[in-house]
């Protein structure tokens, strides 16, 4: 019955579906603990827990207990998937990244926060983030960041070379080349085998859409031209020599941005904080330009990686509460600024740079306001069509797996990409779902 009424929230959704936290069972909803209640927290999101004890100092009657876990993809998500089946040790609120919540949509797993609160306060977040919580015109997940992108590299290299940052994927291609020519320890960047929402950014900012619904059929069209576009780009550089395939946050990685071995990084926003935190003495030698362009024609294009939001899971008996407190989280200047401090991402809410921690020179990046110079405009440079499915996991795993083997000498970034297209395929079917092969 769970199924059959997840299948029918999925098959009502006739647009983008992105978004967490859904489930519209009855007394769940109208739960009557928004006065008193003790609520469960899991979350990996860093500095997190500044926010919570903000939360329970201001608030002594809804307490958050906050239980930090890994990331979904590392356990949580399965663990979160356990406890709903079970009906029991699931938490009361969970972080849920965008391409997940339509996963725990088919499952029936989250609760309806439109008619909690949600409904209200709509406006206060950026659209195309607000549409990632969205089915069928229910919200169910309160937005929380994303993860606009462009391009850190390292300023003191490039300048001893003599190089600008690229505009372009092919002087990109160019400047790896010269990086490393100059020092065989030194490459551009590497591609992490094992992280294809890396490789689905770069896909969706050459405008491939892997993922639609019409009615209630799934198209799914991950080997488009545009996707093998940017998988041979990286198979010629790879079969080169000139990018590293090293995984990204891993120990050698770290190691290689410290030693600067690995010069550029095409990542988020918040991947400021990542270098900062694992290659501190590098302070001040890194800036952030704009994301490489396919062509320098038409409209400049960015792309998103990662994202998530705060969802209240189904069973719990303080729907209100919780509601009441995801909202909170994710509106509240003070809250905000302490996630911010964190490198949570960029904020779901709307006009939250102006005036916010975001809004300064960076000393790490010599300076630079680069959140105002160039992730603002990426933000607005993000093709927001994008959706995802209820399977996106497993898609992730296939293209790890054809990338690792590509990496290890059996086949192609590009047989990888193919590979995943009719994996997924299967895996839609067999969630009962009806699929069109794009």
């Amino acid at each position: 019955m769970k199924r059959r009424k997840g299948l029918a929230i999925i098959a009502a959704v006739a647009t983008i579906l992105t978004v967490a936290g859904c489930s519209s069972s009855g007394t769940t909803t109208q739960s009557s603990g928004s006065d008193t209640a003790n609520l469960t927290f899991w979350s990996w999101v860093p500095g997190i827990d500044k926010a919570v004890d903000l939360w329970n100092k201001e608030n002594p009657k809804i307490r958050v207990k906050l239980e930090m876990t890994p990331t979904g993809s590392s356990g949580t998500y399965a663990k979160m998937y356990s406890a709903l089946k079970a009906g029991k040790g699931a938490p009361d609120l969970a972080q849920v990244e965008y391409q997940e919540l339509p996963g725990f949509i088919l499952e029936n797993g989250l609760v309806d926060l439109g008619p909690l609160g949600m409904d209200a306060q709509k406006s206060k977040f950026v659209d195309w983030q607000l549409s990632q919580s969205t089915f069928n015109n229910k919200v169910y997940a309160v937005p929380q960041a994303s993860g606009p992108m462009g391009l850190y590299y390292r300023a003191d290299i490039f300048d001893k070379l003599g190089l600008k940052p690229p505009t372009t994927w092919d002087e990109y291609a160019a400047d790896a080349k010269t990086i490393h020519d100059a020092n065989p320890s030194q490459y551009i960047s590497t591609f992490p085998p094992g992280n294809s929402a890396w490789f689905t950014s770069l896909a969706w900012q050459a405008g491939a859409k892997w993922f639609g619904l019409k009615g209630d059929t799934w198209s799914v069209n991950i080997a488009s031209p545009e996707t093998v576009k940017v998988a041979a780009y990286w198979d010629k550089l790879r079969e080169a020599g000139l990018i590293a395939t090293v995984p990204d946050f891993a120990n050698g990685w770290y190691s290689d941005l410290q030693k600067g071995n690995i010069v550029a990084w095409p990542s988020a926003q918040w991947g400021g904080s990542i270098i900062s935190g694992n290659a501190p003495d590098t302070s001040g030698k890194w800036k952030v330009a704009p994301m490489p362009q396919w062509s320098t024609a038409g409209k400049f294009t960015s792309a998103n990686w990662g994202g998530s939001s705060v969802a209240v899971l189904k069973g719990t008996s303080n729907a209100q509460a919780a509601a009441k407190f995801a909202l909170w989280l994710n509106t509240n200047p003070d809250s905000i600024n302490l996630l911010i401090a964190g490198g949570y991402g960029w904020p779901a809410t709307k006009s939250a740079l102006a005036g916010s921690d975001l809004d300064k020179p960076d000393p790490f990046l010599g300076g630079q306001n680069a959140n105002k110079a160039i992730f603002k405009a990426s933000d607005a440079a993000i093709n927001t069509n994008w959706a995802w499915i209820p399977t996106t996991a497993a898609t992730y795993s296939h293209l790890n797996d054809g990338f690792a083997a590509a990496v290890a000498g059996n086949g192609t970034f590009v047989d990888a990409v193919k590979a995943a297209q009719k994996a997924t395929v299967a895996d839609m079917k067999a969630k009962g779902l009806k699929v069109k092969a794009g």
